[in-house]
C-alpha cells in the first residue's frame, strides 16, 4: 500500500479568490502568487491518486492566520473524507495559540479529522519555540493522539519562496516541549535528522518522523542512503506536496536512492502505516 503523507487541498472558493485573501494572509499570498503555485481540489487528488499508484493520501488546508479561514478550509477536509473515506485521510488546519484552537480541534476531532498540519511557524502568528504558546495546543494533540505535521526548511542554500528564518534549535525546543506529540517535520526536517547522531538529540526525537516533501528541488538522492546510514530508514514518509509536485515526480530520485525494495517500501507506505495505526487513525 502506498501512502501519501503531504498533500494539500484547496477549496475553489479560495483558489478563486486567492489574491483578495492573501490581501489580508501575507504567507498565504507569498506561495501562491509563486510561478511554481498550483491548487487541487479533493477531486483532483484522486484522479492523481488513481494515475500514480497512490492509495491512501494525507490532505490538509492551507493553514492561514485568520482562524475563520482555518475552520473554513477544516470543513471542506471533514465534507471530502466523507466522500472519499477509504482514499482520504483528513487532517485539520489550527492557529496554536488561539483561543479558540482547542475547541477547533475537539470540533474536528469529532466530525473525523485525524492530525495537525501543516504549519508553518514563520507564516502565522505564534513562535513554535514559546511554551505559552503551543501548550494548550499540545495538551489537545496529547489528548486526541494526533500526529503534527511542521513546516521546516534547511537553513542554508538558495532563497525560494516558503523558505524562512524558523531555526533548527526553534524546531528542536518545539520537539523538547511535546515529546509525547507525533511530530512530523515536513521536507526533511531541514536536515535536522543528521543531528540524531547525537545521543541526546537521538533521545529527546524518539517521537519525531520526516516526509520527504518537494525533496527533489533540494536533495540528492544519496540523501535516502544518509537515513538508513543513520539508522533512520523506519522513521520517513513519502509526501509528495502534491499539487506542486506529482507523486511520479518523485520515481527516479528515489530509484537512484539505492534503497532496497524493502526500505523502498517502507517509505512508499509501511512506515506512515505503522504511525497511523498507533495513533487508531487506521
Amino acid at each position: 500500500m502506498k501512502i501519501d503523507m503531504h498533500v494539500h487541498v484547496t477549496p475553489e472558493e479560495i483558489s478563486r479568490d486567492f489574491r483578495k485573501i492573501g490581501e489580508k494572509e501575507p504567507y498565504f499570498n507569498l506561495l501562491s502568487t509563486t510561478p511554481q503555485n498550483k491548487f487541487a481540489t479533493a477531486e483532483q487528488v484522486i484522479e492523481e491518486m488513481k494515475q500514480t499508484g497512490i492509495d491512501q493520501s494525507v490532505i490538509f488546508g492551507f493553514s492561514f492566520n485568520d482562524m475563520a479561514l482555518c475552520k473554513y478550509v477544516n470543513d471542506y477536509v471533514i465534507e471530502k473524507v466523507k466522500a472519499y473515506p477509504n482514499e482520504l485521510i483528513g487532517f485539520m488546519s489550527v492557529v496554536p495559540n488561539h483561543k479558540d484552537t482547542p475547541y477547533e480541534i475537539e470540533r474536528c476531532y469529532q466530525k473525523g479529522l485525524r492530525g495537525i498540519g501543516e504549519l508553518f511557524p514563520a507564516g502565522q502568528p505564534f513562535n513554535i519555540s514559546e511554551l505559552k504558546d503551543t501548550k494548550a495546543f499540545g495538551e489537545c494533540c496529547k489528548a486526541y493522539n494526533l500526529p503534527v505535521i511542521v513546516h521546516t526548511n534547511e537553513p542554508v542554500g538558495h532563497y525560494y519562496a516558503g523558505k524562512t528564518d524558523t531555526s533548527l534549535k526553534e524546531i528542536e525546543t518545539f520537539i523538547e516541549h511535546h515529546q509525547d506529540i507525533p511530530i512530523i517535520l515536513a521536507h526533511f526536517g531541514g536536515g535536522i535528522f543528521m543531528y540524531e547522531l547525537m545521543r541526546e538529540v537521538r533521545e529527546k526525537f524518539k517521537n519525531v518522523y520526516y516526509d520527504n516533501a518537494a525533496a527533489i528541488f533540494l536533495y540528492d538522492s544519496k540523501v535516502y542512503r544518509m537515513a538508513r546510514e543513520l539508522g533512520l530508514i523506519d522513521k520517513f514518509f513519502f509526501g509528495s506536496d502534491f499539487p506542486l509536485l506529482s507523486p511520479s515526480r518523485y520515481e527516479a530520485s528515489i530509484a537512484e536512492s539505492g534503497l532496497t525494495k524493502e526500505e523502498k517500501e517502507k517509505l512508499y507506505g509501511q512506515n506512515a502505516r505503522k504511525l497511523l495505526k498507533k495513533c487508531g487513525i487506521l
